[in-house]
């Protein structure tokens, strides 16, 4: 006995490769590499016919995946996330820090989500995913796609540069009031633009700084990088800070405040915000 699911592919405008049309689609595949996974192990059909990695998908038809028997149920992750905001195409939520975004753990927002946000009515529904993704000590505003449709425009949306994203860090020592960093990142090039809102005087670090940070590329820790680069670190940052000024059992004070994008199915431009956490209010004053 295997396990089966199907999807019927709704009207599309453009053909589209399975593997990036079926993320989300199926339990027992939700992500992108499980799906591609999936599709090797010939665990998937097109109107009955085995798919492959090569297959396009145009629209009506009917996929299908049979995971044998043998695999373990999905368990259901419990952990309570604040909505900010949600319709039938997207939601978006408070990631807190300490916790993945998705990967390979079990404690990961990706598995919380289909928990807290409310089942799309619309034929082409999936699993809900993140499109982009936050750092394990950062905390602040996630986007998600609750459908199929709504991953793969999302995602493009972030690739394209679409979606601006506005940050707020804590920093340590001296700073200009305003600048840009292009410090390149594993050899390539990287751009943020920062704005140095408040500084306060600290004995232990000199001066801590409220900076906004609008990052125009999306590299890997990147504005914790960048801020580095520049002699200012981000308070709390363990592995980007400088010797003798670590800040230890306080986080990382680098929050994830606003997304600004058109939303790509009802067009309205949305600005979407996650407001500066206690705990920063209570350093810079």
């Amino acid at each position: 006995m295997n396990k089966t699911e199907k999807h019927i592919v709704p009207e599309l405008l453009h053909p589209i490769r399975l593997q990036e049309y079926g993320v989300g689609i199926f339990n027992s595949a939700l992500t992108k590499s499980a799906l591609k996974k999936a599709i090797k192990k010939e665990l998937i059909t097109i109107n009955g016919a085995l798919a492959s990695t090569a297959t396009f998908i145009k629209g009506g038809e009917t996929i299908q995946i049979s995971i044998p028997e043998t695999t373990k149920a999905k368990k259901e992750l419990i952990f309570p996330l604040p909505v900010l905001y949600e319709d039938e195409y997207l939601a978006v939520i408070h990631k807190p820090a300490g916790i993945l975004v998705s990967g390979n753990s079990f404690k990961t927002i990706a598995n919380a989500l289909p928990q807290n946000l409310k089942k799309s009515t619309l034929i082409d529904a999936a699993i809900p995913q993140p499109v982009h993704r936050l750092d394990y000590p950062t905390t602040g505003i996630l986007l998600t796609g609750k459908t199929s449709n709504s991953i793969r425009i999302l995602n493009k949306l972030f690739e394209d540069k679409k979606i601006q994203k506005t940050y707020f860090a804590i920093t340590i020592g001296k700073m200009d009031s305003k600048g840009v960093i292009t410090a390149t990142i594993d050899g390539k090039k990287s751009k943020s633009k920062y704005k140095v809102l408040k500084t306060v005087p600290s004995k232990r670090f000199g001066n801590l700084n409220l900076v906004k940070l609008k990052p125009k590329t999306g590299r890997k820790h990147q504005l914790r990088i960048h801020l580095a680069s520049i002699g200012n670190p981000i308070l709390g940052d363990k592995e980007y800070g400088k010797e003798g000024l670590i800040l230890n059992g306080k986080g990382l004070y680098l929050h994830a405040y606003s997304l600004e994008f058109t939303h790509p199915f009802t067009q309205q431009k949305l600005c979407l915000k996650n407001e500066l956490p206690e705990r920063f209010r209570k350093v810079i004053g």
